[in-house]
């Protein structure tokens, strides 16, 4: 089954000491364009995580967005630099000596000194941070491909509605096209005897103009044409993988036969048809530019 490019997936999870939360979302594009976002420290997890959606989508331009929170206890370590508080302190004595101020030394204002807590982080196995990372974004990824396979559900059901109307136009086109061959010849005639007047029209001349615009106005080869493409289209829609450019290269073929139609046709009610049948084409190739 085809599948939209635009989506949107989100996944949660808390691994270890860690929350992990991983967002993506798609739009349209030639081509597969991954943009990482992730927090510095676990930048060296950024080549798995493409790799990653790389291995799950084939088109379009993807936006991930990766946060970490760190939950557990021992994830910060914050200890006390004994030399650097020492040294404040002796200081504020030998001031308050000095100056014969009021001793007023307390923990509150030595925590307010530079250096004097020293924060430190635990080192972490990014190796394991990365497993964790691309699990929570296979989950995100799950729920991406299930949201572009809804879309691309509803997208399939209005091009298989559009080449139904398409067959159908094309089906009044191939009846009418030989009846305006018969009506040209009728006219023909009609013209030459009013022309002659009460002379004898030349059968032999008349069948031949006749078969010549039969030949300049013949379109069997192009609806035959397009209605293999129409077969080939619907195929490709229950197809799973990505075919948006094979749908897209069909799309050009068929508007190419509808103008061909419309070049040969010398007749008011199959260029309307004609204009109808463009129509819908043109509403199939806004739905394929979508299709991975």
């Amino acid at each position: 089954m085809i599948k939209s490019m635009t989506g949107y997936g989100r996944r949660c999870e808390e691994l270890g000491d860690k929350r992990i939360t991983v967002e993506l979302r798609s739009v349209n594009n030639r081509y597969l364009d991954c943009n990482v976002k992730l927090p510095r420290i676990y930048i060296c997890a950024e080549d798995a995580l493409k790799k990653r959606v790389q291995s799950r989508i084939s088109r379009g331009k993807v936006d991930l967005f990766v946060t970490v929170e760190h939950i557990g206890e021992d994830a910060v370590c914050v200890t006390l630099n004994q030399t650097v508080a020492q040294g404040y302190y002796r200081a504020l004595r030998e001031m308050a000596d000095t100056y014969e101020l009021q001793d007023d030394i307390s923990v509150s204002l030595l925590s307010k000194f530079p250096d004097v807590f020293t924060v430190e982080r635990q080192e972490e196995d990014l190796d394991a941070v990365t497993a964790d990372l691309c699990t929570v974004l296979d989950g995100a990824l799950d729920a991406f491909q299930e949201m572009r396979a809804r879309e691309g559900e509803q997208m399939a059901l209005d091009i298989r509605s559009r080449l139904a109307v398409i067959e159908g136009l094309t089906g009044k086109i191939e009846e009418r096209s030989p009846q305006t061959t018969a009506e040209y010849r009728a006219k023909l005639e009609q013209r030459i005897r009013e022309l002659l007047e009460s002379a004898a029209v030349d059968e032999q001349r008349l069948l031949t103009e006749a078969a010549i615009f039969a030949d300049k106005t013949a379109v069997a080869e192009e609806t035959v044409r397009l209605r293999s493409h129409l077969l080939q289209m619907d195929g490709m829609l229950a197809e799973n993988g990505s075919v948006g450019r094979k749908l897209d290269f069909l799309v050009q073929e068929m508007n190419r036969e509808a103008n061909t139609i419309g070049s040969k046709c010398n007749d008011l009610e199959i260029s309307g048809w004609v204009v109808d049948l463009k129509s819908e084409i043109e509403k199939i190739r806004e739905q394929v530019q979508n299709i991975e």
